[in-house]
C-alpha cells in the first residue's frame, strides 16, 4: 500500500480518483452526531467519550438498601494475600458424594472504616468458631472488633460478618475460615471430572474459576480488581499429581504473583506430564507433542511482541476430559478441552491441528493481556477477550507461517460478528458498569460481540496506526499497569502516546475520539460510495431497515481502497464505465461497503472475467457484503445471488466458504419449501467443477492437497457435492464408510474428510450405520475423533434415532455434560431433527437449565435451535416459550432469546418479500 491519507466527506471521491493504487482515508461524518451530542453523553467523567450515544437501558435498576444485597463488593476492604489449603477426596464418601475440605486465611487491609466484612462464598459449609463462620485476628497494633454475627446471603453469594465496632483504617487483619464443599460434576469452581482408562474409572479434581466460581472453592473477594498473592497447599494421595499456578514443591506451591481470583487453578490427577498434561494414554500416544512444539515459539513471539518477558516461573497446560469452556487462561496453568490441546498426527485432521494452535495462542496471549494486566470489571470483558482473539492469529502465524492464517480472521471473526452486530438487540463492546452485576449478566458478556467484534476493531486500530506503533503502545501499557487493573481508556492513552512519539505517523483525531465510537456505540456502519457523483456516506447498518433501533450514529471510518482504469480530474468526479472501485481492501475496517449499481455491475463483471484481480479476502468480502446488503433491502436479492455465478471458476477456500455460509441462510429458509429443488440444482452446477478439480488434484481421492486451505476446500467440495447429488459422490462416501464398518480396526478415511464422510454416510444409511458410529464413539480414545462422531450421528434422517440421541444428551454416562448443548444443536441443524430438538428443549427447559446451570453455552443452544425459524407459527411458539419459562429464567441465554425473536421476525418478512424472486432466479440459473 502507498502512503496513508485522511480525507473528509467534502473531498470525498474527488481525491479518491486521483490515486492509482490503494490508499487509505478516514471519513468523519458527524452531522447527525452533533445533533445527538446534546442528548447523549458517554461514560460519566470520561472526557474522551463525551458525545458518544449509548442505548437507553430498558428498565430502571433496583437500588438495594443493604450492602450485602448489592452484587458489587464494598470498597472498604482490599485483600493482600491468601493462604489456601485444599484436600479433595477422589473417592465418594458414605453418602456417595465427592467432597473437599479446606482452610483459608486471607490477609486484608481496611481502607475505609467499616463494621462490616463482606466476602464471597457459595455452596460452602463452614466450621463454626464460637458460633460464627470465621475467626478474625489483627496484624499489628490495631484493636480487633468482636464478631457480633455472621450469615450467608444466597442471592448475592456473600458471607457477611457484622462486627461490634469499626475496623481501623489502614490496619491489616486476618480472616480465617474452615469449610467443606462438594466436588461435584457441574464444571464450575472446584469440580470433578471422570474418565475411563484401561478399563478403570479415574477421577480428576480440577477447577474453572472464571468468571464467578472461585467463591465456590473458598471464601474470597471474587472480583477481578481484587488482586492478591495466593499461597496454595494441596493435600493429595501418593500416586497423584497436584498442580496450581505456581511452581510446585511437594504439595505446597510457590506464592503466585499478585493476580485475580478468576485465573486461579488447582488440579489433582494421575496424568502424565511433559508440561503438557493429559491422561497417561494420551501422553504415551504422543498426543501432547504438537502442543509442546508450538508453545515455545508462541511464547517467544509474545515476549518479542509485548517487549515483556514471560511473567512466571513455569507454564503448564493440561487437557481435561470434562471442561465446559474451550480453554481457560489460568495464570501458569492453562486448562483445555482435550480437543483443543491434543493432536494425533495419524488420526487428527488439519482442522484439529489449526484449532490446537489458535487456542494455545489465544490462551498464552492472556498471560500478559488479561492476567498480568487485568480489566477492572466485567463490563470491559471485550478488552480482554477481543484482544486475545485478535493476536491469536499473530501468534499462530509465527508458529505456522505457511498457513497464512491471519486471513482467516475474516471468516471466523469479522463476518461472524457482523451477523450479530447487525441486530437491533446488539450491544456496545463496553457497557456501563451498572449494567453488568450478577453472575448471569457477567456470563452474558462472554459472547460474539466481546470476542469477535473486539478482535475486529482492534485489528482495524492496528492497521491504521500500523502494527509497530500498536505494539509499542501495548508494551508501554503492559509495563505501566503490570500486576494491576485497568479500564479500556488506559489502553487508548498509551496508544496515543505511541502515535505522538512516532515521527511520520498522523491520525486526524485522537485514539480516544476514533475508538470510543467503535466501543461505546453498538453496531457498525455501511459506507456507500457513489462512483457517479463522488459522494461518500455512512449509516448505521441493521438487517431490519425498519427497526426503530436504527440510530444516527457516526463513526470515524478508516478506508483503504483500490481502483483501476484511467484517472480523471473532471469537475463532477465521474468515473468512466470501464473503471471499478473497491473499498476496504483486505477488509481491514469493520464496516460494510455499498456502491452505486454501475460499480456493482463492474465488480461482478470483474469476478466473471478476471476474479484474481481481487484478493482472496476481497472476493469473500464482495460476496458477504452483497448478501447482507440484500437482506437489509439496500440492494436487490438477485444482485447478491449474482456474486455466486463466478464460483464455478473459483478454487480458493475463503471465497467459497464465505459464499457457502451466505447460501446456508437460503438453505435454512428454503429446505422445507419448493424453492429447495431449484437451489440444489444451482449449487450442483456451481460445485461440480470444484469437485472435479479436487478429484484430479488428489489422483481420484488417493492423495491429500498440499495447501493448508486447499485441504479445507476439498472438504467443502465433497460435502456440498454429496448434499446436492453430484454423480459419484454418494458412492465414494458409502464405499469408504462400508470399508470401515467391515474392518473397524482399519479406518480408510483420511482425517480431513472424516466429519464429512461420517455425516453423509449416516444420513444416507440407517440404524446399522448409526449404531456402528455409536460403538466407535464409545471406544475411541482420541477426543477429536469422538467429537467428529458425536456431530455426525446427528445427521441421520430417522426421527426415532434422533429422538433416542436427544435422550442420550441428558445422560452423562452417554454424553458428557460439557457436550450436551452442542449435541442438541447438531440435531437441530438437521432439517428432520430441528422440530424434534425444539420440542425436546421446550418440554425439558427447567430441567436442562438446572442441569447445566453456570454454562456459557445456553446462548448457543437457543441460537442453534432457532436458526431455521421463519414462520408466524414458530414465532408465536418462541414467544410462548419465553412467557412459559419466565419464572425459570434463561441465564446466559436471555439476550440470545431476544435476538432469536428478532431474527425470526426478520426471517418471516424476508421470506414473504423474496421467496418468489429467489425461486425464479435459481430456476433460470440452474438450467
Amino acid at each position: 500500500m502507498g502512503k496513508v491519507y485522511y480525507v473528509s466527506k467534502n473531498m470525498g471521491l474527488g481525491m479518491l480518483i486521483l490515486a492509482v493504487t490503494a490508499l487509505a482515508i478516514i471519513i468523519a461524518l458527524s452531522i447527525a452526531y452533533d445533533k445527538e451530542r446534546a442528548k447523549n453523553q458517554g461514560k460519566p467523567g470520561d472526557e474522551a467519550s463525551e458525545g458518544t450515544t449509548m442505548p437507553t437501558p430498558s428498565t430502571t435498576p433496583f437500588t438495594p438498601k443493604e450492602p450485602w444485597d448489592r452484587y458489587r463488593l464494598p470498597d472498604s476492604i482490599i485483600p493482600i494475600a491468601y493462604n489456601v489449603t485444599l484436600w479433595p477426596r477422589l473417592e465418594p464418601n458414605t453418602d456417595g458424594l465427592y467432597v473437599f475440605t479446606g482452610q483459608s486465611a486471607v490477609v486484608f487491609k481496611c481502607v475505609k472504616e467499616t463494621d462490616l466484612i463482606i466476602i464471597h462464598a457459595r455452596k460452602l459449609n463452614f466450621t463454626t468458631f464460637l458460633g460464627h463462620h470465621v475467626k478474625l485476628s489483627g496484624l499489628g497494633d490495631a484493636t480487633v472488633p468482636a464478631i457480633q454475627k455472621t450469615w450467608l446471603v444466597e442471592k448475592t453469594e456473600y458471607l457477611v460478618i457484622q462486627l461490634s465496632s469499626r475496623l481501623t483504617m489502614g490496619a491489616p487483619y486476618l480472616l480465617h475460615s474452615e469449610f467443606l464443599g462438594e466436588l461435584a460434576d457441574d464444571l464450575e469452581g472446584f469440580y470433578r471430572s471422570e474418565y475411563t482408562e484401561d478399563g478403570v474409572k479415574k477421577v480428576v479434581a480440577t477447577s474453572q474459576m472464571q468468571a464467578t466460581y472461585a467463591r465456590k472453592t473458598f471464601p474470597c473477594f471474587d472480583e477481578p480488581a481484587m488482586k492478591a498473592v495466593f499461597n496454595v497447599t494441596i493435600i493429595h494421595k501418593p500416586g497423584t499429581v497436584a498442580l496450581s499456578n505456581g511452581k510446585e514443591n511437594v504439595t505446597t506451591f510457590e506464592p503466585t504473583e499478585r493476580m485475580s481470583t478468576y485465573v486461579l487453578a488447582f488440579i489433582i490427577s494421575t496424568f502424565s506430564q511433559i508440561r503438557i498434561w493429559a491422561k497417561r494414554n494420551a501422553i504415551a500416544d504422543r498426543q501432547g507433542d504438537y502442543a509442546l512444539n508450538v508453545t515455545g515459539p508462541i511464547l517467544q513471539f509474545y515476549e518479542q511482541y509485548y517487549n515483556t518477558t514471560y511473567p512466571l516461573s513455569k507454564s503448564d497446560q493440561i487437557a481435561l476430559p470434562d471442561f465446559n469452556a474451550g480453554a481457560m487462561e489460568n495464570w501458569g496453568l492453562v486448562t483445555y478441552r482435550e480437543t483443543a490441546l491434543l493432536f494425533d498426527p495419524m488420526l487428527s485432521s488439519t482442522g484439529n491441528k489449526e484449532r490446537v494452535t489458535t487456542v494455545i495462542s489465544h490462551e498464552l496471549a492472556h498471560m500478559w493481556f488479561g492476567n498480568l494486566v487485568t480489566l477492572r470489571w466485567w463490563n470491559d470483558l471485550w478488552l480482554n477477550e477481543g484482544f486475545a482473539s485478535y493476536v491469536e492469529y499473530l501468534g499462530a502465524d509465527y508458529a505456522e507461517p505457511s498457513w497464512n492464517i491471519k486471513d482467516h480472521i475474516i471468516l471466523y471473526d469479522v463476518q461472524k460478528v457482523f451477523a450479530v452486530d447487525a441486530l437491533a438487540s446488539s450491544h456496545p463492546l463496553s457497557r456501563q458498569e451498572e449494567e453488568v452485576n450478577d453472575p448471569a449478566q457477567i456470563s452474558e458478556m462472554f459472547n460474539t460481540i466481546s470476542y469477535s467484534k473486539g478482535a475486529a476493531v482492534l485489528r482495524m486500530l492496528s492497521e491504521f496506526l500500523t502494527e509497530p506503533v500498536f505494539a509499542r503502545g501495548l508494551s508501554s501499557y503492559l509495563n505501566t499497569f503490570a500486576f494491576s487493573n485497568t479500564v479500556y481508556t488506559d489502553l487508548w492513552d498509551h496508544l496515543q502516546q505511541a502515535v505522538e512519539h512516532t515521527p511520520g505517523i498522523h491520525i486526524p483525531h485522537s485514539v480516544h475520539d476514533i475508538m470510543n465510537r467503535w466501543t461505546l456505540q453498538m453496531g457498525f456502519p455501511v459506507v456507500t460510495i457513489d462512483t457517479r457523483t463522488g459522494s461518500i456516506s455512512q449509516k448505521h447498518f441493521l438487517l431490519d431497515p425498519d427497526s426503530e433501533s436504527v440510530l444516527p450514529y457516526t463513526w470515524f471510518v478508516p478506508i483503504k481502497w483500490m481502483k483501476t482504469g484511467i484517472c480523471t480530474l473532471e469537475t463532477k468526479h465521474v468515473i468512466s464505465g470501464e473503471d471499478w472501485v473497491l473499498a476496504n481492501t483486505n477488509v481491514s475496517g469493520y464496516f460494510r461497503v455499498n456502491y452505486d449499481l454501475g460499480n456493482w455491475d463492474r465488480l461482478l463483471s470483474l469476478l466473471n472475467t478476471d476474479h484474481q484481480a481481487l484478493s482472496v479476502i476481497n472476493r469473500a468480502q464482495v460476496i458477504d457484503d452483497a448478501f447482507n446488503l440484500a437482506r437489509a433491502t439496500i440492494i436487490s436479492t438477485t444482485l447478491a445471488l449474482r456474486t455466486t455465478k463466478y464460483l464455478s471458476k473459483e478454487r480458493n477456500y475463503i471465497p467459497w466458504e464465505s459464499a457457502l455460509r451466505n447460501l446456508d441462510y437460503y438453505i435454512l429458509m428454503f429446505d422445507r419449501t419448493e424453492v429447495y429443488g431449484a437451489l440444489q440444482a444451482y449449487l450442483k452446477k456451481q460445485i461440480q467443477p470444484l469437485f472435479d478439480h479436487f478429484k484430479i488434484l488428489t489422483a481420484n481421492w488417493t492423495k491429500v492437497p498440499e495447501g493448508h486451505t486447499d485441504q479445507y476446500n476439498e472438504i467443502n467440495a465433497i460435502g456440498i457435492a454429496c448434499s446436492v447429488g453430484v454423480e459419484g459422490c454418494r458412492e465414494l462416501i458409502n464405499s469408504w464408510y462400508r470399508q470401515w464398518m467391515e474392518n473397524p480396526g482399519q479406518n480408510p478415511i483420511h482425517p480431513n474428510l472424516k466429519s464429512t464422510v461420517y455425516c453423509n454416510a449416516i444420513a444416507f444409511g440407517g440404524v446399522q450405520e448409526w449404531d456402528f458410529a455409536w460403538r466407535m464413539f464409545k471406544n475411541t480414545t482420541l477426543a477429536s475423533e469422538a467429537s467428529r462422531l458425536r456431530s455426525a450421528m446427528a445427521c441421520t434422517k430417522a426421527p426415532w434415532l434422533l429422538n433416542r440421541y436427544l435422550d442420550y444428551t441428558l445422560d452423562p454416562t452417554k454424553i458428557r455434560k460439557q457436550d450436551t448443548t452442542s449435541t442438541i444443536q447438531y440435531i437441530a441443524r438437521n432439517v428432520v431433527g430441528m422440530p424434534l430438538a425444539w420440542n425436546f428443549v421446550r418440554a425439558r427447559w427447567s430441567y436442562i437449565f438446572e442441569f447445566g446451570k453456570g454454562s456459557f453455552s445456553f446462548a448457543n443452544l437457543v441460537n442453534g435451535i432457532t436458526k431455521r425459524f421463519s414462520s408466524e407459527f414458530e414465532l408465536q411458539e418462541l414467544k410462548k416459550f419465553k412467557e412459559d419459562n419466565f419464572h425459570v429464567g434463561f441465564g446466559s441465554a436471555t439476550m440470545a432469546l431476544e435476538q432469536a425473536i428478532e431474527k425470526t421476525t426478520a426471517n418471516i418478512k424476508w421470506l414473504t418479500e423474496n421467496k418468489a424472486e429467489v425461486l425464479k432466479w435459481f430456476t433460470e440459473e440452474s438450467t
